[in-house]
């Protein structure tokens, strides 16, 4: 069986999963435009009724009558707006954490380009839910009931109708024909020239210090300068539309009253009549002007949804792992390699290999030999690789991440700390154990250096760690991977910034972690850190071409100059 247009999508599942809400502001608009025929009704009986037998008492009937029912309308449309406005937060409420998780997703999958429109996508679509635009989609199904009770006035007027809708509708085909493609290029080019600003800003120091900023400048110019081209000839090609649009309907509206006077002349139609279907036409066009109106904001959500979709539909929320015993922290490789895009030759290529459980093994090689991916690739943050990655000899993508993380301690080459505390990123942003907050912080030797800040631990560090220098932050990112004693110690060049002090206790860590029966694996170009290993691993062109004992590995690299380190 075909699956129909709501089973195509999550996006699509979580839209049927308002269809109560879609059918209960389907029947407040039925109220509503049905009382529309109120001031038509209101005028035929003044003129066929209160007008004929000069009756105050009827004139007042009628006029209680008409307030309430405009009352009644009133109230239904206030109904229907806000069950909108609720069923745009509560889609919100739905999918924000499905947009938030696949935008973590697609960040670590290097697509980036989704990335940052994803939560623009979903406001867009929510706002547009709670806008006019959706209600005049509601309204328009009633043009031609307007238009029907147009024929029962006059057979005349009720075609001359169906001509003006006909035309209203050819305006508002023009206008998406016309327009949707260059709102699409208009937003899509803005999006370029504001990726453009936002990649510069996170290297704002060299640019700065070295200059730059006038060449990147120039070059933003021109992204800048495409997309007020387009965004300009976008909106003047839309205003062009919507004030052609106003025109035919006005002169619409003013021919039908025309019209109407043409058949009073000639006796076939009564005032009343004449003004009612003129209200009605008004009514009937109504809608498919404001159609014309909201397009821009249509198809704006309509890029979202659709970008929204592909979004949630590549990276979709993943199952729950299987549910594991505490690692033991042996890890095992079996044909791992690694690639990324745009690359011919893989970064890490068919490695096997085990990292047992309680040792510290040094991974060793020139840059580019594929160290820092094979450390991404353990904790399970590379996903362009095949291969296994075992972990007590179940494969990394079979656990939970959430109960795999607090067994991981991660350290990448470039530590990336996030605004906040100093506690609170140690503590991983969990809830805060101050005793394993000052243990992680003792265990790297940065207690004494926290305290020396103004508020301690409580100490906020701007943006990625901006009040920090780089062997502060490398130490506190060591600190962060040392919380809670984890299992798992990944540790890549984690001496890179440290003076000599800093290294020191870094060296004091690891043998400290061996102590504790911990896995370490400790990626580094700096032979100072061989006294604490266990295990060396040699790597070259994305290969181990020698892995073992550190003396032994040792004692082969003194015959073998040819090896590199």
């Amino acid at each position: 069986m075909r699956p129909g247009f709501f089973d195509r999508s999550v996006l699509s599942r979580q839209l049927w999963g308002f269809r109560r809400e879609f059918v209960w502001v389907g029947i407040f608009s039925l109220i509503a435009n049905v009382l529309m025929l109120t001031p038509t009704i209101y005028m035929l009986q003044l003129y066929g009724r209160v007008m004929k037998s000069g009756s105050e008492l009827t004139l007042l009937m009628v006029t209680m009558f008409l307030v309430l029912f405009y009352a009644v309308m009133a109230f239904a449309e206030w109904l229907r707006s806000r069950i909108m406005v609720r069923a745009g937060v509560r889609l919100d409420e739905a999918l924000n954490s499905l947009v938030f998780k696949a935008s973590f997703e697609a960040y670590l999958n290097q697509t980036r380009r989704n990335v940052t429109e994803a939560f623009s996508d979903l406001t867009n679509i929510r706002q547009f839910l709670t806008s006019n635009g959706i209600i005049a989609f509601f309204d328009t199904p009633w043009t031609p009931i307007y238009i029907a009770v147009i024929f029962l006035l006059s057979p005349f007027l009720g075609f001359l109708s169906i001509l003006f809708a006909v035309i209203q509708l050819g305006v508002t085909w023009q206008t998406h024909r016309l327009s949707v493609t260059e709102i699409e290029k208009a937003a899509e080019s803005g999006n370029d020239s504001y990726r453009y600003v936002q990649s510069k800003l996170r290297n704002i120091e060299p640019i700065h210090a070295m200059g730059m900023a006038g060449n990147l400048r120039k070059q933003w110019f021109l992204l800048h300068d495409a997309s007020l081209a387009k965004a300009e000839s976008s909106l003047d090609r839309q205003h062009r539309q919507q004030s052609f649009a106003k025109f035919v309907r006005y002169s619409m509206q003013s021919l039908t009253l025309g019209a109407g006077a043409f058949l009073v002349i000639d006796g076939k139609m009564p005032v009343g009549s004449m003004i009612a279907a003129n209200v009605l036409m008004s009514k009937a066009l109504q809608p498919l002007d404001l159609v014309v109106a909201t397009w821009k904001p249509f198809v704006q959500a309509r890029t979202a949804f659709m970008r929204l979709e592909k979004l949630l539909d590549d990276f979709p929320e993943r199952l729950a792992g299987a549910k594991h015993q505490d690692p033991f922290g042996e890890i095992r490789l079996e044909e791992l390699t690694a690639t990324a895009a745009g690359r011919e030759t893989p970064i890490l290529d068919t490695i096997t290999t085990m990292f047992p459980a309680g040792k510290v093994s040094v991974v060793l090689g020139p840059s580019g030999s594929g160290k820092s991916t094979l450390a991404r690739c353990i904790v399970g943050v590379w996903p362009q690789r095949t291969g296994q990655v075992l972990i007590d000899g179940e494969p990394v993508e079979s656990w939970d991440r959430m109960e795999l993380g607090p067994h991981i301690g991660y350290l990448p080459q470039d530590v990336e700390l996030f605004e906040g505390s100093i506690a609170e990123n140690i503590a991983r942003f969990a809830e805060i154990d101050s005793l394993k907050v000052i243990e992680a912080a003792k265990s790297t030797g940065i207690h004494e250096m926290i305290l020396r800040f103004p508020r301690g631990y409580d100490t906020l560090i701007g943006e990625a760690g901006g009040m920090l220098s780089g062997g502060q932050r490398q130490r506190l990112g060591l600190a962060r991977a040392l919380y809670g004693k984890p299992a798992i110690i990944v540790l890549d060049e984690p001496n890179a910034n440290l003076d000599d002090a800093g290294e020191r206790s870094l060296l004091e860590a690891v043998k400290q972690l061996r102590l504790a029966g911990k896995t370490v694996i400790l990626v580094t170009h700096r032979p100072s850190v061989l006294a604490v290993a266990d295990l060396l691993v040699m790597m070259q062109g994305g290969k181990i071409i020698r892995c073992g004992p550190r003396d032994e590995i040792l004692a082969a690299m003194r015959t073998d100059t040819a090896v590199p380190v």
